[in-house]
């Protein structure tokens, strides 16, 4: 009876819940963890004492859509067609995390920000849904999720489907914060909440938004956990994106800030108090030591060096790709393998999820199609110090491939230069925050970062073209795990 006991608790352990969190332009600097001292995230700061901080984690792109495409399949998004955001779809060719686990006996479920495809064909929904946005419309359950609760794109970070009815009449996006703006002069915000039947969803949907998405989000972890069945969660919060509003017990936390201060602040003190009713839920359900919990930003903070999002010092922000674009907050919690107190400066990235995650599970990609992340594993376990597959980037006219200790930046420039690539190169080791360019003396090393660079475009633009693709559809072909 022991062994037999033993051996079925070694089984559950190589099959481990997986939670995937994800803010919506939070920056590296905006949480606790990182050093802010103003913005409080009591919870995300437990989150990363009880398990690993990943000093150096990387989005895929400095904007929403391409990050969360390489999210669910370990690709660049130029390889598939999302290259910046509200542009292109997930394609019934790629393979996601969710429909991968699925073969594998695990519940899927897709909570908040989708921004993948459009959710309807027939209603005017959010930036493209509707009869105009058909040829986009790919919605989280004909990619793998069996439970939705998702939204096309933003929504405001309280009362998420209103806005103030003077809004249109020279209204700021940001400037609806008066509490009395949000009781009986609302009008719709223009999107929606759809659920896996491609139903709308009306209730239950005032107040925070980061509550209404938990709200979801638990019953259907705790349903996984009565069944005995492993849960994939990917819960995407809209927080701390454009409109930001938070309720009046969030925003009396920082009196003498600014109301834009008080609403961005709030609402991720809002959304941290959901991260935390979380992990307690997980914890009574007896789910917590057998769940990786994951928790990222898909980009850098949005708006100029004034604005209240906060890169912690690195250059760039949201839609650059210099660090402060793309480094974010990562952390990871899993108390059955992830020591507490733990740190790593192995650079990671949204691309590492899918090879990490299956090779957790002993399951191999179906095909040989190319994929951009590598199993972390080893870096987790604090064996493997140096990442030697170096990262891709690209986005608008940049283009950057980062190693270890190197970040090679190219811009093409302007049409009176042929479009020729001007290149920088930062050590990042020395200078993380990108001031010094040393391109100048160290051509060598800028010439073999090009071609690498190059080289990766190149993969990545055959795969673009379809060229990753078997025949038939490999959503439609029993050829899974």
């Amino acid at each position: 009876m022991v062994c037999s006991s033993v051996t079925a608790s070694a089984e559950k352990i190589q099959t481990p819940n997986i939670i995937l969190i994800m803010c919506d332009d939070l920056g590296w600097g905006d949480v606790g963890f990182n050093g802010n001292q103003t913005i409080k995230t009591p919870n995300l700061d437990e989150m990363a004492d009880s398990g690993m901080k990943f000093n150096r984690f990387y989005a895929a792109a400095p904007v929403c859509s391409p990050t969360r495409g390489s999210v669910i399949t370990g690709r660049h998004p130029f390889r598939y067609g999302i290259y910046f955001a509200n542009t292109g779809h997930m394609k019934p060719e790629e393979l996601t995390l969710a429909e991968l686990l699925l073969k594998r006996g695990y519940r899927t479920g897709h909570f908040g920000k989708w921004h993948l495809g459009t959710l309807t064909k027939k209603l005017p929904d959010a930036n493209r849904g509707g009869p105009k946005g058909i040829k986009h419309f790919s919605p989280p359950q004909e990619n793998g999720f069996e439970v939705c609760f998702s939204t096309e794109s933003k929504v405001p970070t309280w009362d998420p489907m209103w806005v103030p009815k003077d809004f249109t009449n020279g209204g700021s996006r940001r400037l609806w914060w008066d509490p009395e703006n949000r009781t009986e002069k609302l009008q719709h915000y223009g999107t929606r909440y759809w659920d896996q039947k491609g139903k709308e969803v009306t209730g239950n949907l005032r107040g925070g938004n980061s509550r209404v998405i938990m709200d979801r989000a638990i019953p259907f972890i705790q349903s996984s956990v009565k069944s005995d069945k492993p849960f994939f969660s990917v819960i995407w919060f809209h927080t701390p994106h454009l409109p930001v509003v938070a309720g009046p017990q969030y925003t009396a936390l920082y009196k003498g800030e600014s109301k834009y201060k008080q609403h961005y602040y709030g609402c991720i003190t809002a959304m941290d108090e959901q991260i935390g009713r979380l992990r307690k839920a997980l914890k009574e359900s007896g789910s917590a030591e057998n769940t990786m919990l994951w928790f990222c930003s898909d980009n850098g903070p949005e708006g100029n060096e004034s604005s209240p999002g906060k890169t912690g010092g690195f250059r760039g922000r949201k839609r650059s790709l210099y660090e402060g674009g793309v480094r974010v907050p990562g952390l990871l919690e899993w108390p059955s393998k992830v020591k507490p107190k733990t740190s790593t400066d192995f650079p990671a990235s949204t691309v590492d999820y899918l090879p990490t995650i299956l090779a957790t599970l002993n399951v191999k990609m179906p095909d040989n199609r190319p994929t951009d992340g590598i199993d972390l594993s080893s870096a987790i376990e604090g064996k493997t110090k140096i990442r030697q597959n170096a990262l891709g980037f690209q986005s608008g006219s940049m283009s950057s491939f980062v190693t270890h200790r190197y970040k090679l930046i190219s811009k093409k420039e302007k049409k009176s230069d042929k479009g020729k690539d001007h290149y920088e190169l930062y050590d990042l080791l020395k200078d993380p925050h990108e001031k010094n360019n040393i391109a100048p003396k160290n051509k060598n090393t800028v010439k073999e970062l090009s071609i690498r660079l190059d080289d990766w475009i190149r993969s990545c633009s055959r795969s673009d073209k379809g060229k990753d693709y078997n025949n038939k559809s490999q959503k439609t072909q029993s050829n899974g795990p």
